[in-house]
């Protein structure tokens, strides 16, 4: 057999798709995949039963339905403040993840140098390795998860083509506040690099913190490609419906990549979204409220089990320290919790670049009576560990 790529040998699997598996595997209750177990909304769930008879079909334009997009650009406009044209600057892809892929291509060079903060959603580092970029590393530094402006500086002073920004952050939860946002935009400035955001959870963001657009900073619509998905806030991530908002020269090289990647999203599921994207100011509001109860709901059921963790102040995930179990490796720890305690979580070395084996990452996207059992079953981890500890 010939040899096979090189670059694949340079990281794994998905860890975190793996501990799905294993929750399937053992019945556990899956707080590791950040999906939900509840509906998307009524009106989205009507527009699809009508698609699926009415359609379309058929390919849509590459690069996004054109009722698709214009719905698109009114909302991602009066969220950002200021106007987006649906032509000019939006692409539309198969889920925010080939979103980034596609930006990280249309953007790198080979041996172009890429900046990542750590900890970092787990694609990051491999979406840099596929574009032959090399990541350089600055670490968020714990409780807080903040970053220190001169390691960032002397990041940039290696000449990044890029600093992927995740905000509201995954894993930390963390939700950047505006002098932080606008160090890494002067910074951008300053060394001529772009900012590629992942800003799935725009709309998750807990009191008091607010959510800001990198894009919305002065002079930072020119350098920052925007990628987000319709998964998170309508609750469909298996529709795999996500999008880049950029400046046209960028968009455009967004365009070309997207289209040999994977030629289009699927167009009923564009035409149905079309309604969700329509929903108004009171439906984001109800959403927060619903993630703010879940969030009391699952940190209380932590707080009952002995458990410490970082509060998150936006999306939907928590960082829990087991260092109490003194773990050599946190991956076997997460196996042994999805089968002896019944709760899937994922380990925290999968997001770190530092050694980190401490942590244990849950989402809380479910029914509240799910993160209840949950709860329940958490009660017992002291009695499973000292009776099945491997």
């Amino acid at each position: 057999m010939p040899q096979l790529s090189k670059r694949t040998a340079l990281f794994t699997e998905s860890v975190i798709r793996r501990m799905t598996r294993v929750a399937d595997l053992h019945g556990a209750i899956n707080l590791s995949q950040g999906f939900p177990d509840f509906d998307p909304p009524p009106e989205l769930l009507a527009a699809a039963a009508r698609t699926a008879e009415a359609g379309p079909h058929q390919y849509a334009v590459t690069w996004g339905a054109p009722n698709f997009r214009r719905a698109l650009a009114l909302k991602v406009s009066r969220f950002m403040g200021f106007p987006i044209d649906a032509d000019e600057h939006i692409v539309v892809t198969c889920g925010s993840t080939e979103a980034m892929m596609a930006s990280m291509l249309a953007v790198c060079n080979p041996g172009d140098k890429v900046i990542v903060f750590s900890p970092f959603y787990e694609n990051y580092g491999a979406d840099a390795i596929l574009s032959g970029a090399e990541p350089i590393y600055v670490e968020l530094r714990p409780p807080r998860f903040t970053f220190d402006p001169d390691e960032l500086r002397k990041a940039f002073e290696q000449k990044p083509k890029a600093i992927i920004l995740c905000n509201p952050s995954n894993p930390t939860g963390r939700v950047f506040t505006r002098d932080e946002l606008e160090t890494i935009a002067s910074l951008a400035l300053e060394f001529d690099a772009f900012v590629i955001t992942d800003e799935v959870y725009e709309h998750i963001v807990y009191e008091p913190h607010h959510h800001i657009y990198m894009a919305s900073l002065p002079g930072m619509f020119e350098r920052t490609i925007s990628c987000n998905s319709l998964s998170k806030t309508y609750s469909i991530t298996g529709w795999r419906l996500g999008y880049v908002v950029a400046p046209p020269e960028a968009a455009d090289a967004v365009k070309k990549v997207h289209d040999f990647l994977t030629v289009g999203a699927a167009a009923p599921l564009q035409e149905a979204a079309v309604t969700a994207l329509g929903l108004p100011e009171a439906y984001y509001r109800s959403l927060l409220d619903v993630y703010t109860e879940k969030r009391e709901v699952f940190l209380k059921a932590l707080d009952a089990a002995g458990l410490t963790y970082v509060t998150p102040e936006g999306a939907y995930y928590v960082l829990v320290d087991v260092s109490e179990f003194k773990l050599r490796d946190d991956v076997a720890f997460c196996e042994w919790l999805a089968q002896y305690v019944g709760v899937a979580g994922v380990p925290g070395s999968s997001f770190f670049h530092e050694p980190t084996r401490h942590l244990v990452r849950f989402h809380f996207a479910k029914k509240n009576e799910t993160l209840e059992e949950a709860g329940r079953r958490l009660l017992g981890l002291q009695e499973a560990w000292g009776k099945h500890a491997p």
